[in-house]
């Protein structure tokens, strides 16, 4: 794995994650202006949101790890915020689900202090998360990180020592976890720009996205490696980590918004079409 593409060269402080993640994030921005304009949207609000999501999501993911690790900063508490560290420049240790959680918060104080009416943008970038994670998680491969449960059979792949996945499991093979969850995103992407054909109120693109990458997240999750501190609770020998929990309530909760919407929308076109009748 390449984690620092430049390294050949001398040049330490550009991480491979850092790339990606910010390809997708301006990739992302691109596309979503694009989508935006196209539904009647100011782009430019585009741009304030996903400023707010990007440093909402690197804190959030920061925090939700730290929490669950406290044991590493024991002895020097500012190594938290600290992004110079061991000679690079960056911060190790970030949880996505955090930053999900968090994003989302930001983004709906967002809505209320601008007085906007949320879900027409949300579903202009929503979709824009998915491709996020079909890039992001790539950057994953390369770091080393977030790495899968030993492979059984002969698919696993051998993560150089250097790594986090080679230091916890040296010379053992790996589930690619981070290429699934890249696969993933491309899918679920996909999907909801197919299901956008058959849209009737805005919002759809927002909760299907996200009720699909709870789903995922919950799945890929029961392959990929965590620490027991990370685990939530156990059914019988099966762990339940705290992501696949905040996952599960996001597919609820995802299911319980997009019901509510559609019958919602459905009652409004039933009134319409009978006051037009008259």
């Amino acid at each position: 794995m390449y984690p620092e593409p430049l390294g050949f060269i001398g040049i330490h402080f550009i991480r491979s994650y850092g790339i990606m993640l910010a390809i997708a994030f301006l990739t992302g921005i691109m596309w979503a202006r694009k989508r935006a304009a196209k539904a009647g949207i100011d782009p430019d609000q585009v741009v304030d949101l996903s400023f707010i999501v990007l440093i909402s999501s690197v804190v959030g993911s920061r925090l939700f790890y730290v929490i669950y690790h406290l044991d590493e900063f024991s002895n020097n508490i500012l190594d938290i915020i600290n992004p110079f560290q061991n000679g690079s420049i960056g911060i190790a240790g970030l949880s996505m689900m955090g930053g999900v959680l968090l994003a989302l918060i930001s983004a709906f104080l967002f809505f209320v202090i601008k007085k906007i009416d949320p879900w027409p943008l949300c579903d202009s970038m929503m979709p824009m998360f998915a491709l996020g994670i079909g890039i992001a998680r790539i950057g994953c491969f390369l770091n080393g990180c977030c790495y899968g449960l030993p492979a059984h059979d002969h698919w696993g792949l051998v993560f150089p020592p250097d790594s986090a996945a080679g230091y916890h499991f040296p010379d053992t093979p790996l589930i690619p976890t981070q290429l699934f969850s890249s696969l993933a995103g491309l899918i679920i992407l996909t999907i909801v720009l197919f299901s956008e054909k058959y849209k009737k109120f805005n919002g759809h693109s927002f909760w299907i996205t996200l009720g699909l990458y709870g789903l995922w997240r919950f799945i890929i999750d029961f392959y990929r490696y965590y620490e027991p501190s990370m685990v939530a609770f156990s059914i019988g020998e099966q762990n339940i980590s705290r992501n696949q929990t905040l996952s599960l309530l996001l597919v609820v909760g995802a299911i319980i918004a997009y019901m509510i919407m559609f019958f919602r929308n459905s009652k409004k076109a039933a009134a319409n079409a009978v006051s037009e009748s008259r």
